[in-house]
């Protein structure tokens, strides 16, 4: 299967894309894993990546589009894959049938994590991370014994910047700008296919292989 997995901040991507990648047998290929290799290794686009980086700038779509390809040359992505954070728009999309064109192959199925905007704020500004361990705890869905204190190492919590909710709303409105016109790029190709991604993470999985199932 070669599946991309779309869904605005906050959908629980990251989460869904293990337990996907685990359950299909393929490897998931993530842009934030794929810079942080990169620049860990100070391979030649590692180091390109990392002077956009530094300074708080995006990553040029031609160094991202070209560590996508070379990843997509490894052996283990032959028979299939998982992308999650690519692609993030329509030139990024156009870029990967260009990548999968001369392969021989194309994307199978693109999976949307449906959720309301009202609940992506109440997701994100909930969340709590702590200086000690780094484990994210939530304020209303996974709250600590003692609020402000990690109940696995006594640390004290804060909210992420990327958590405050006006950088949620910031986070969304880029989404909807540029990420969410994917859903009718790829609902025109028959293609996606979309899955309520509210409720516990047992039952959005279980959604998410029933989708799935008649794509493998």
């Amino acid at each position: 299967m070669r599946l991309v997995l779309i869904g605005p901040p906050g959908a629980g991507k990251g989460t869904q894309a293990e337990y996907l990648s685990e359950r299909f047998l393929i490897p998931k290929i993530s842009t934030g894993d794929l810079f942080r290799a990169h620049v860990g290794n100070e391979s030649p686009l590692g180091l390109e990546a990392k002077q956009f980086m530094d300074t708080g700038q995006l990553v040029p779509d031609e160094v991202t589009i070209a560590m996508v390809e070379q990843r997509l040359d490894d052996p283990d992505a032959a028979d299939g894959f998982l992308l999650d954070g690519f692609p993030r728009t329509i030139s990024q999309a156009e870029a990967l049938d260009g990548l999968l064109e001369p392969r021989g192959v194309k994307l199978d199925v693109v999976l949307e994590l449906v959720v309301e905007t009202d609940q992506v704020i109440r997701r994100l500004s909930g969340r709590r991370t702590c200086h000690g361990c780094g484990k994210i705890w939530h304020t209303e869905f996974d709250p600590t014994t003692v609020a402000g204190v990690c109940d696995r190492c006594g640390g004290e919590l804060f909210q992420r910047e990327d958590d405050r909710p006006e950088t949620v709303t910031h986070r969304l409105d880029v989404y909807t700008k540029q990420t969410a016109p994917l859903i009718n790029f790829y609902a025109a190709q028959g293609i996606l296919v979309g899955v309520d991604a509210v409720g516990p993470v047992e039952d959005v999985t279980e959604r998410a292989i029933g989708a799935l199932r008649s794509f493998v």
